[in-house]
């Protein structure tokens, strides 16, 4: 971008507007509602007559067909808003994109914000992650995290990896206010909280908090309630394939697996009680999708013989939190304590026992019927199904393959990763490898597409456990990954 771009100096004004709103009269509260009041959210009404899934489907054919097609959410943007973004783009992106044909146009828009096309999309609708309202807006599902790409290849349940919601919703906001449109909730939220510091990561943890803070226990919206504490930090999205091992939610198991707590992001106060209340059905059969997915096999080669070398070390090193696989599965979910594990804090302290307090005495649990554990003291070890897939690892995204999972002394300070690689030697992430962000990278956007793990939350220290095996053993467990 340069200095003497008019766009860039138009945008540049409006961003500066924006932050000076912030600093000088906004509460949070205020951001998130667009006013004083939920008043200020009506245009942003979810619609009533929405879609009605097909006769004749499982209940996980009706969970994926409720996700991907009835609107939770008003819409984000609409058709012409998305067709128009590169026009905003910094003058060399905005002159490729000007050149371009539409379906170029499309692919270069997807590679900049990390949207992952559908898999069996014919180029005409809304990316994975999106789906249409009907009336030419793309609203936003579960999918955007939750549905992501390896090696080329869209999978709805796999993490997105890719997604740069902050750079997606900052330009969603500029080209709005050049075309004088109204803002959704997405571009209000995001002038007060980070939607992510790092592309392929989201602030989901606060989104939540703060909905939530905005109900009574019966789901009753209440904006007269104060905003707890926030402590923003990112996560990587799980993979959905793990879920149907799991008796809990969450990185720290703190929530019941049920569909109430799946609802925390439709919480917006145009979704008033009675409506999240009879949505609950729908969930439960999302829920069903979630636990019906399986993971991928790995599709290259597997050295097999190494590969069993590796079972026999994983079995006496790492089963014990982690499970056993193959004719004989056993997962024990296994909550290890911070102490012990040692690997990034913040997201275990960021939420507190009084923001867990909310679910335990409300809806969400059944007003406590269901087990909400205030302090889970550490992180559940996940499962390794389909891990090979679900890179970069750690819950914040910070260890970018395997092979760094297992050489701890080797994890890189800061990492971008390619577009579309895929690294087969140390399975995960292609990455490049720096000793810091380049001086060179100023910009905000481009600075998110490094990974830093020196910023609060973004640590990749901790999980040391492989230091007491030798190389040839490390070698044996990294092949054996690949099978699962």
């Amino acid at each position: 971008m340069t200095g003497n771009d008019p766009l860039t100096t138009r945008t540049n004004c409006i961003r500066r507007g924006l932050a000076r709103r912030n600093r000088s009269s906004l509460s949070l509260l205020a951001v998130l509602l667009g006013g004083v009041t939920a008043a200020a959210f009506a245009g942003d009404r979810v619609e009533s007559n929405q879609p009605t899934p097909p006769e004749g489907l499982s209940a996980a054919e009706r969970g994926y067909w409720l996700l991907t097609n009835k609107p939770y959410l008003p819409p984000d943007f609409d058709q012409a808003t998305f067709d128009n973004l590169w026009q905003v783009w910094p003058a060399e992106e905005r002159k490729a994109a000007a050149q371009a044909g539409p379906a170029e146009r499309r692919r270069l828009t997807y590679a900049r914000y990390g949207l992952i096309e559908r898999p069996e999309s014919q180029g005409d609708d809304p990316a994975l992650g999106y789906l249409s309202d009907g009336a030419d807006g793309w609203v936003m599902n579960c999918l955007a995290c939750h549905g992501g790409e390896t090696a080329g290849q869209s999978y709805p349940g796999s993490p997105n990896s890719h997604f740069a919601m902050q750079t997606l919703i900052e330009d969603v906001t500029t080209l709005k206010l050049l075309q004088l449109k109204p803002l959704a909730h997405l571009d209000k939220a995001a002038t007060g909280i980070p939607l992510s510091t790092t592309d392929g990561t989201t602030n989901s943890v606060v989104f939540g908090i703060i909905l939530g803070a905005l109900r009574n226990p019966d789901m009753s919206v209440d904006t007269n309630r104060p905003i707890p504490e926030l402590v923003h930090h990112d996560m990587d999205p799980p993979p959905f394939w793990n879920v149907k091992k799991k008796s809990r939610l969450y990185i720290d198991g703190f929530a019941p697996k049920t569909a109430r707590p799946l609802l925390q992001f439709m919480l917006i106060p145009p979704n008033d009680r009675e409506t999240i209340l009879s949505w609950e059905q729908d969930y439960e059969d999302v829920l069903a999708w979630i636990e019906s997915v399986e993971p991928p096999d790995y599709p290259w080669e597997i050295n097999h013989e190494l590969a069993r070398q590796g079972e026999t070390i994983f079995a006496a090193n790492c089963a014990e939190c982690h499970g056993t696989y193959g004719g004989d599965e056993s997962y024990p979910e296994v909550t290890v304590p911070i102490s012990v594990i040692g690997t990034d804090p913040v997201r275990l302290e960021a939420l507190t026992p009084a923001h867990r307090e909310w679910m335990k005495t409300g809806w969400m649990s059944r007003f406590g019927k269901d087990e909400v554990r205030l302090d889970p003291g550490g992180y559940v070890a996940p499962p390794l199904d389909g891990i090979w897939a679900s890179a970069p690892y750690f819950h914040n995204g910070s260890v970018p393959t395997l092979w760094h999972v297992l050489h701890p002394d080797e994890r890189p300070v800061v990492w971008r990763r390619s577009t579309e690689g895929y690294d087969r030697e140390r399975i995960g992430l292609e990455v490049t490898e720096f000793d810091e962000v380049p001086r060179s990278v100023q910009a905000p956007r481009d600075r998110r597409r490094y990974f830093d793990t020196r910023l609060t939350g973004k640590s990749a220290a901790g999980h040391l456990f492989p230091n007491t095996l030798s190389e040839e053993d490390r070698r044996a467990v990294l092949e054996y990954l690949k099978t699962l």
